[in-house]
């Protein structure tokens, strides 16, 4: 199995934005090729968060385009994921309107009982209006 780095996933999905630069188009078919190989591939949690704060951050990339990179990515049979309930949860919740971190933290404490946070502007106040399980509680 060989572990994917952020910078190949995004090299894959900006591929079309990079062809000017002949090392990053080599680097984007480089990525392509393993990607699309069929090869056992693994991504881990913090890759999901950094790319998508990449795909955001660096490339201007929608959360609408964001939640179609990992809805893809969730799509590769081949492609193994360190936490693939937790990032499916992020994903749906993206559609949602959330921020993608948060319902990624929120996806990885399934098992707990409630999620702390001081965030009652965004996380709090959204997640209780989804019904989010386990529940979203303001540390006051």
């Amino acid at each position: 199995m060989i572990g994917l780095d952020t910078n190949v996933l995004a090299r894959y999905y900006t591929a079309a934005s990079s062809k000017d630069d002949s090392a990053t188009a080599r680097q984007c078919e480089a990525a392509r090729q393993l990607i699309e190989s069929g090869k056992r591939l693994m991504v881990s949690q913090t890759v999901v968060l950094e790319l998508e704060w990449v795909l955001r951050g660096a490339y201007g990339v929608t959360p609408a385009e964001v939640r179609e990179v990992f809805l893809h990515l969730l799509s590769l049979a081949h492609i193994e994921f360190e936490d693939r309930v937790a990032l499916q949860s992020a994903v749906d919740a993206l559609g949602l309107g959330f921020d993608f971190s948060d319902a990624l933290h929120h996806g990885a404490y399934r098992t707990c009982s409630s999620v702390a946070t001081f965030d009652d502007k965004g996380f709090v106040r959204r997640a209780k209006k989804a019904a989010f399980k386990p529940a979203v509680t303001l540390l006051q």
